[in-house]
């Protein structure tokens, strides 16, 4: 306890992109630790992304299904994607819930962002609840396929909790917007 502060910096000395795909960059770094040693940072770079909550005022909501293909298998998760560039996030969530569901909010409320995995990419996920929405027509993006469920917000937050839900930015987002909806109902800060 008595040592000095340490500044938790680290000065990168080099850097050497490994991979430049569609969605990721990867990167091979070499830093200046606070000690004076030097180590290798593997950096992932993601352009950040999105994801909403469309919510009914019968406390109803929409999660898709899709295969996921990293895990093998179907996950269900709000709708979500990535940035387009150096895209307006809300502009994307908006874009994200049109493309998956069909719908469109008139009430957007952000609910902050997430860094996803910070030990090794540079993924942000901002975060809405979408409220008054209009229904219209699907409209995936070449090669995506997924199903729509609509049901009960209190069931998809007992997925998460049980952790049947396993998908961290819906299980971030769903727990985000109960709290958010339970204060502005009016329960104890």
């Amino acid at each position: 306890m008595g040592a000095e502060p340490m500044e938790l910096s680290e000065k990168t000395l080099s850097s050497e992109i490994l991979y430049q795909g569609k969605i990721v960059t990867l990167r091979k770094d070499t830093a200046r630790l606070e000690d004076g040693r030097e180590a290798l940072r593997e950096v992932v770079e993601h352009p950040g992304g999105v994801c909403v909550l469309p919510l009914e005022p019968d406390g109803t909501t929409y999660t898709v299904r899709q295969f996921r293909y990293p895990f093998g298998r179907v996950v269900e998760e709000l709708p979500a994607g990535k940035l387009d560039g150096p895209e307006d996030h809300r502009l994307a969530a908006a874009r994200e819930l049109s493309e998956e569901i069909g719908a469109q909010a008139v009430e957007w409320i952000y609910l902050g962002s997430l860094m996803m995995s910070p030990g090794f990419c540079t993924e942000v996920l901002h975060m809405y609840l979408a409220r008054d929405l209009r229904h219209g027509q699907q409209h995936l993006d070449e090669g995506e396929f997924l199903t729509v469920r609509r049901l009960p917000f209190e069931e998809l937050v007992e997925q998460v909790m049980t952790g049947k839900c396993q998908d961290a930015k819906t299980a971030a987002l769903v727990l985000k917007a109960k709290e958010y909806l339970r204060r502005e109902a009016g329960g104890i800060q």
